[in-house]
């Protein structure tokens, strides 16, 4: 299996985010990447850097009011007098889609859901990156590769059409199924993070042309809360092509296979021409976030399961932090799908 991953991608490298209002080191580090690598090739993957495909995979899922802002906040910040070193919103409208704000500040807030994605003069650059590796990934698919991975660092699912958050700027995971769209495939998204792709969820939710699948820690009392919870459905011609698995805290290997089973089922009912895995490690027991327990032979068993459903699959790494385990747990799940049936 081929792994796609950009050198550009190291560059984005937040300092802090809030949680529970307290300012922290942001754990979506650069140094993921390296962990990340160690496991790709350790599970015998070949490393690839992918082409610059240009703004318009990305622009077929975001908006271009938003790509604008993505692409030019960080300077406008810099002309704020006393403005901080990154781009970090402190307010946000009460609803959205009513007047945009001219101002840098107020764009920030329409534009950013929550203090978890600051915004450095490599930002861009680096998320542009991430999801040129899922493009180039879903490409190696549509040529005949029964999977491949696509190493993506900024991550992505949190990333709306019109709104970053949770570390996400650009959803990588959607910019491959729309990619997959092209050649008339059916595309199923199946995501397996410890945390709802509300992203993701946002994205298709009024759609009928890709089905959405997640397993994930139940977020009333996790992020992201307000979405991924088991009545979300769908709206309009998306009813019934959105099904959340909300998961109790400290769900291990046996609840998640569990959970992964019926996602099976539902994915098997749409009858896709191929997948896109969401693939979250930080549902790992040992990960800094300790929601859910998932063992490091587990990831093999979830891979396995996976690739049981016979479908061409993209692989678009979404979470997963620092822990000893990180590189083990990759080369668990890549290795689980590569030896499946086998």
């Amino acid at each position: 299996m081929k792994t796609f991953y950009a050198d550009e991608q190291k560059s984005h490298d937040p300092k802090m985010f809030l949680s529970s209002g307290a300012a922290q080191p942001n754990p979506e580090v650069p140094e993921r990447i390296e962990r990340l690598l160690a496991g790709a090739i350790a599970a015998g993957s070949e490393i690839v850097r992918p082409r610059n495909h240009g703004l318009r995979p990305i622009a077929a899922v975001h908006t271009p009011e938003y790509l604008e802002f993505l692409e030019g906040i960080f300077l406008r910040w810099q002309r704020i007098e006393g403005a901080s070193p990154e781009v970090i919103p402190n307010i946000h409208p009460l609803a959205r889609g009513g007047r945009y704000p001219a101002s840098a500040v107020g764009q920030a807030g329409y534009h950013m859901a929550d203090t978890a994605c600051p915004i450095s003069a490599d930002t861009w650059n680096s998320a542009c990156w991430s999801a040129w590796s899922a493009v180039e990934a879903a490409d190696a698919v549509l040529a005949g590769d029964r999977a491949a991975y696509a190493l993506c660092r900024p991550p992505g699912h949190h990333a709306f059409a019109d709104v970053a958050g949770g570390f996400c700027f650009l959803n990588n995971s959607a910019i491959a199924a729309q990619h997959l769209l092209k050649d008339g495939k059916r595309v199923a998204i199946l995501d397996v993070d410890l945390h709802h792709g509300n992203g993701t969820q946002g994205i298709f939710y009024g759609r009928a042309d890709v089905l959405t699948v997640s397993l994930h820690a139940d977020p009333v009392r996790f992020y992201p809360f307000f979405w991924g919870h088991a009545d979300e459905r769908g709206e309009g011609l998306g009813l019934g092509y959105n099904h959340n698995l909300p998961l109790p805290r400290k769900t291990g290997d046996t609840g998640f296979l569990e959970a992964l089973t019926a996602a099976a089922k539902r994915i098997s009912a749409y009858a896709p021409d191929v997948l896109v895995v969401a693939l979250g490690l930080d549902a790992f027991e040992g990960d800094p976030f300790g929601g859910l327990s998932v063992s490091t032979p587990g990831f093999a068993r979830i891979a396995a399961a996976i690739a049981d459903l016979g479908l061409p699959t993209v692989i678009v790494q979404e979470g997963g932090y620092l822990c000893d385990e990180l590189s083990d747990n990759l080369t668990s799940f890549l290795g689980g799908f590569a030896n499946a049936g086998r």
